[in-house]
């Protein structure tokens, strides 16, 4: 139904969770994906899978947060590939929680340095080849926490907001350019985020989410933010851009009178 043949596609945090999913259906839908993360034995097991789809799909070991990292990880698509269309800045830590007075100085710059300035390098490095290629499509994962803030998820929350409106500068300066910025915003998602929260423990994650949210929590695989990433990266949606796209579960809409 949606078309990515001929396209390329880097996709950041790709060794599990939503990156994971992400990596094996865009190369089900005709890409070539270059998949980026810390964990590089999750991460050529992830393109292994991908590449069954019958298109290439490589892994590069690859810290968001230091940018000869990221220049590398684009330099490599563009060298496989020639050319780069799709960057999806997914990577992300669930990074410094629990009350503000008791974060540490650290773990607030490791947590921005991972899910802001990571967005902020995949946009930077992507530019180029994309305008070369006459357009793109970058795509970043935000979060209803960067939309309306929790508590205990202070740092979080500060970054995720940070990329709803990096997304927006982005896409007014490049649209000139024919290259679309936009950004999902999940809800709850059962990943290794939320995991970490609980200990580990999916099955206590799953019943929160459950319990919290209006409709099925989401799963890998059945977040509607999917759906319209392969839209949003489609050759026919010239026009879509600027948008932060929420993928709650109606979390967020329940409360809104």
């Amino acid at each position: 139904m949606y078309d990515l043949n001929g396209k390329v596609a880097i996709i950041t945090g790709g060794a599990s969770g939503m990156g994971r999913a992400a990596s094996i259906l865009f190369a089900q839908h005709g890409a070539n994906v270059v998949l980026a993360d810390l964990n590089a034995a999750a991460g050529e097991e992830v393109a292994k899978l991908a590449s069954e789809s019958g298109n290439v799909a490589l892994f590069q070991r690859t810290d968001v947060s230091v940018e000869t990292d990221v220049a590398a990880l684009v330099a490599r698509a563009t060298k496989a590939f020639g050319r780069l269309d799709i960057m999806f800045n997914n990577a992300g830590i669930g990074g410094a929680v629990g009350p503000l007075e008791g974060i540490s100085v650290e773990d607030w710059d490791r947590t921005q340095a991972v899910c802001l300035r990571g967005v902020f390098l995949g946009m930077k490095y992507a530019v180029a080849p994309m305008r070369a290629a006459g357009g793109g499509s970058i795509i970043s994962t935000a979060s209803i926490a960067g939309i309306d803030g929790y508590p205990n998820l202070h740092a979080y929350s500060a970054a995720k907001a940070g990329v709803v409106n990096l997304t927006r500068s982005a896409a007014l300066e490049f649209a000139c350019d024919r290259i679309r910025v936009n950004c999902i915003a999940p809800g709850g998602i059962s990943t290794p985020i939320l995991y970490g929260f609980a200990g580990g423990n999916k099955a206590a994650v799953d019943a929160m989410l459950a319990q919290g949210q209006p409709i099925e929590a989401g799963t890998n695989l059945n977040v509607p933010g999917y759906d319209s990433l392969i839209k949003l990266d489609g050759y026919d949606n010239v026009f879509v851009g600027n948008a932060a796209l929420e993928a709650d579960a109606k979390t967020v809409s329940q409360y809104q009178f």
